[in-house]
């Protein structure tokens, strides 16, 4: 008796799980923007866009309305965190100023405000990509700021992801606005990636 032989089909690209997830991040990254509108409120736009994503790869439901929720939640303690980054962002505006004016040690002081200031970012999107209702954001930045010095691998990663962002930007400026949501799915996948070590 032959066995007939059936050959495994590979998924395409573009009907395949890969580019569904993608897709999505890209509408989260539209999301993420919109609410980030009112100026402090990024981090929580990120931690809601996170967390839809978190929800969209596990198979669970989700959609505005989800995102809506968390946001509101989020923005609870949020809005402090953006209002600090925003500070931390104009001390380190004036870092760079004084390197410009050619003040005695501006230009390593410069550097450092810069470099400071890109680990604040990645530790700002590695807390939102593990938020949760109910948890602290002081808690969390302390955590992730750990897991920025102790995971640079997984850093790196997420400032290329802003680097994407940034180019897109330069290039063609509607594209940074669903790229977010990219950025939004890296932090996820580098703090999923870092879980499982």
């Amino acid at each position: 008796m032959a066995q007939a032989r059936v050959k495994a089909r590979r998924p395409s690209f573009l009907g395949g799980e890969r580019f569904a997830v993608f897709a999505e991040s890209l509408l989260t990254g539209v999301w993420i923007a919109v609410a980030s509108l009112g100026v402090v409120t990024y981090p929580a736009a990120f931690a809601a866009g996170a967390r839809h994503l978190r929800r969209r790869t596990g198979h669970e439901g989700g959609g505005w309305g989800e995102f809506a929720a968390d946001f509101r939640t989020a923005l609870r303690g949020g809005w402090a965190v953006g209002l600090a980054g925003w500070a931390v962002a104009g001390v380190v505006w004036v870092d760079v100023l004084a390197a410009r004016a050619g003040l005695p040690g501006g230009p390593l002081v410069g550097a450092v405000g810069v470099f400071a200031l890109i680990g604040a970012v990645v530790a700002l999107l590695r807390a939102a990509a593990v938020w949760a209702p109910g948890d602290s954001w002081r808690a969390l930045l302390a955590d992730a700021g750990r897991r920025t010095a102790l995971d640079p691998a997984g850093s790196f990663l997420i400032v290329c992801g802003l680097g994407v962002v940034a180019l897109s930007a330069l290039f063609v400026a509607p594209l940074a606005v669903p790229v977010l949501g990219a950025v939004a799915a890296a932090a996820v996948a580098v703090e999923e990636r870092y879980r499982h070590r």
